[in-house]
């Protein structure tokens, strides 16, 4: 009798297990919102600043999980995104310039949105993903990479035709015009014409979406412009070389190609208009995104879609008299990262450390997908259901002759016969003591030499192809600016 009934009992656990199998099965597989803002830092409402008006991205933070210790791989344009978009990591010489490409630099790599096409997925790229519009285009999405055939520094105000010494307009233009007639708008407009025919296909996708702006030059609708009052834009305090800085530690010199007008650098005007510049520029990609965001709702697709909003890198606004990213302090190197997953964590932050290649492995993991035996990013869904938890002990970025590794606390970077630089980013948070050789931070030091060739070692260590000789390389980009 008692053998009858644990019979009984087992085929109806067998049955209930088979049922909920059965309906998970069923169960539509989450969309994918992949969001990229080109060289945005986290000067963000959302991040705690309180000149900057972005109430789109504040508000998706406020539904979601925003990281504040998310850190990029390379600070420029094109070699995070490939970093990112193949949870490879960078070394000396992989994933180096503006120019990377895929399928130059990894070749054959597995790419984030391959994953996802190959699973049954639409996967479509509208504006600056990759760098290069057909890199990886014919395993990554099922249809062409699309642009807007508007480059970083298309103008629109024919006053700013003065050109510099390089070539270039000027640095800031502020025309009374529509959204739409920059790239971007027409990026934000494309974007949401997508997601209207992707609802009636019924099938899942991963929609990417990548603005320009706030990317130099500063060029916006004036009505983002007027958002601000100049003379009450508050510029940076530490413009000075940051003290026993080494010999490596250089600022970009991207800006200097554009023509300045009627300023000079290095003034407290310039500082000003430069910041107006970048603030207009991310309020303007902050409407753009909230139009974006506003049809996915309107069209009920919120409920079952992941959004990620993240950027390739940070931005130095000032500080110690650079503009831009191009080297590893810590302005350049870490990004804003916003992600909201329904039925997760909501209006919570993480200080985790991750890097944005981990990004690659946690969508998988999100969409119960294996990520490829090549991605050395790791999920951090965890921290989507427990924001407090910490995550990485330590993350690896570089750039040029830079190699720098992160912790809790600290940024160190060795350039190698050109010096090194220890910044203690809880006392020094603006970075304007160099540390490395004060007898005090000896013991740091050497553990954070340890951390740095720890990662170097697994960034070499990457399973992928070597990249391709430099005769055999495309020179042909979205813009060189980059």
């Amino acid at each position: 009798m008692k053998s009858t009934y644990r019979t009984l009992i087992s085929s109806i656990i067998l049955s209930l297990g088979l049922a909920v199998t059965a309906l998970a099965a069923d169960a539509p597989r989450p969309n994918i919102l992949f969001i990229a803002i080109d060289d945005l830092r986290p000067e963000l409402g959302c991040y705690g600043d309180t000149q900057v008006k972005s109430p789109n991205l504040d508000k998706l933070a406020s539904q979601g999980v925003l990281f504040t210790r998310a850190y990029c791989q390379v600070p420029v344009c094109g070699a995070s995104r490939a970093s990112l978009m193949t949870s490879i990591l960078p070394t000396a010489k992989r994933f180096t310039v503006a120019k990377t490409h895929v399928d130059e630099d990894a070749p054959g790599a597995v790419t984030l949105p391959q994953v996802f096409r190959e699973a049954g997925y639409t996967t479509l790229s509208n504006g600056k993903i990759f760098h290069f519009g057909d890199d990886t285009g014919d395993r990554s999405w099922s249809e062409k990479a699309w642009h807007s055939g508007q480059s970083h520094s298309t103008s629109l105000d024919k006053t700013t035709n003065k050109k510099s010494a390089a070539g270039r307009n000027r640095i800031y233009e502020s025309p009374d015009v529509p959204d739409n007639a920059y790239g971007d708008g027409k990026t934000a407009e494309k974007t949401i014409a997508d997601l209207r025919r992707l609802r009636e296909s019924g099938k899942p996708f991963f929609l990417a979406c990548g603005f320009i702006r706030p990317h130099m030059p500063f060029y916006a609708p004036k009505e983002y412009w007027d958002l601000y009052e100049r003379e009450r834009i508050q510029i940076a305090t530490n413009r000075q070389r940051p003290e026993d800085a080494p010999k490596g530690l250089k600022g970009s010199s991207e800006y200097r190609s554009y023509d300045f007008g009627e300023y000079q650098d290095n003034t407290d005007d310039f500082h000003r208009l430069m910041r107006h510049g970048y603030f207009a520029s991310t309020s303007y990609a902050d409407k753009l995104t909230g139009d974006v965001l506003n049809e996915l709702e309107r069209l009920g697709l919120a409920d079952n879609t992941i959004v990620v909003i993240w950027g390739d890198h940070g931005w130095h606004l000032g500080e110690h008299n650079f503009w831009g990213k191009h080297n590893t302090l810590n302005n350049a190197v870490r990004v804003p990262l916003i992600i909201k997953v329904p039925g997760k964590a909501a209006g919570q932050k993480s200080d985790a450390l991750v890097g944005v290649y981990d990004i690659f492995p946690t969508l998988c993991a999100l969409a119960k997908l294996p990520a490829p035996a090549a991605a050395q990013g790791r999920s951090f869904v965890t921290l989507l259901d427990n924001p407090k938890q910490s995550f990485r002990d330590v993350v690896y970025t570089r750039y040029g002759k830079g190699d720098a590794v992160v912790t809790d606390r600290l940024i160190y970077t060795s350039y190698g016969p050109d010096g090194e630089m220890l910044y203690d980013l809880k006392q020094d948070p603006q970075e304007n003591h160099n540390i490395a050789a004060k007898p005090e931070s000896q013991k740091k030091l050497v553990n954070m030499q340890r951390l740095l060739k720890a990662s170097q070692e697994t960034a070499a260590q990457a399973k992928v192809a070597q990249p391709l000789p430099q005769d055999r390389r495309s020179d042909k980009g979205v813009d060189s600016a980059e």
